[in-house]
């Protein structure tokens, strides 16, 4: 297969649309976690989800945000093992600390996680409650006004699964960008360096992950979403490419639902199927 060296051209290409963008003023530094910004200054709702790429705008200070998968049905092949779990409530509270900072804390209410042997066919099924994950979303740029945002966002995931045996500690860094194009069309951009375990082993691996995403509305009220993202496993120097759609659907003012899908292209990438609602307080 190609590399896909060509998205990594894109950087380069945020870099310069950055450059052209407007002198941008430092975030409302006033407001806290115990002083919330007022609801009439609240910026317009944005969500981490339903595609892989991050939004790097935080939750504005004092206020919450709930996102999750209400149902996440996901598949997973390879050489030695079939396996197949449904997600309920793979939920992402976001907590607004600062004006341009906030926390994080992502669970995995339950698990039910069905395990098949392709050789033998002989079976193993487990459930329970899942992984815990802490993340700090910092925006560096674009917070409050301007065409072009950015963040940094380190994450640890807590290996308390209780339908995955070999669930371990993992981490890594994301940096989002996007840019808000004429017409209400929106570019996103990431980046991503995890550290993750193996599938068929319990070993850790590094790889790198490198989206692209375009979104805009289809009527008023629901947004389409579109995304192709890769990733590159430096222990097994394997690529995996994705496709992935989706729908957001404004309900109310702070309340979205969502749905869609991560579509791995190759024989052993996950395949993912959700539908999901995010609200904040």
């Amino acid at each position: 297969m190609k590399k896909p060296y060509y998205l990594s051209v894109l950087s380069l290409i945020f870099l310069f649309l950055h450059s052209l963008c407007p002198g941008q003023q430092k975030p409302e530094t006033r407001y806290s976690l115990f002083h919330p910004v007022p609801k009439d200054k609240m910026r317009e709702m944005e969500t981490d989800r339903p595609d892989v790429t991050e939004s790097p705008y935080t939750v504005d200070a004092g206020h919450f945000q709930y996102e999750t998968d209400l149902v996440n049905f996901v598949r997973e092949q390879s050489e030695t093992r079939d396996t197949r779990t449904v997600l309920i409530n793979h939920a992402n509270i976001k907590i607004g600390i600062t004006g341009s900072t906030g926390v994080q804390i992502g669970f995995e209410t339950y698990g039910i996680e069905k395990e098949t042997d392709p050789a033998s066919g002989s079976t193993m099924t487990s459930r329970g409650f899942g992984d815990v994950s802490l993340r700090i979303k910092q925006n560096l740029i674009g917070n409050d006004r301007g065409d072009f945002v950015m963040a940094v966002l380190p994450y640890i995931k807590f290996p308390t699964s209780a339908y995955e045996e070999e669930s371990r500690l993992e981490g890594g860094l994301i940096v989002p960008m996007l840019y808000q194009l004429p017409g209400e069309w929106k570019l996103g951009f990431q980046v991503e360096l995890d550290r993750l375990k193996d599938q068929d082993r319990p070993a850790m691996h590094t790889e790198f992950l490198q989206t692209l995403t375009v979104s805009h509305l289809l009527v008023k009220g629901v947004e389409g979403i579109a995304e192709t993202y890769y990733t590159y496993d430096f222990k097994a120097h394997h690529f995996s490419n994705f496709l992935n759609a989706a729908i957001q659907m404004d309900v109310a003012k702070d309340f979205k639902v969502d749905a869609g899908l991560n579509y791995g292209l190759q024989h052993d990438a996950e395949k993912h199927y959700f539908i999901g609602a995010s609200f904040r307080l």
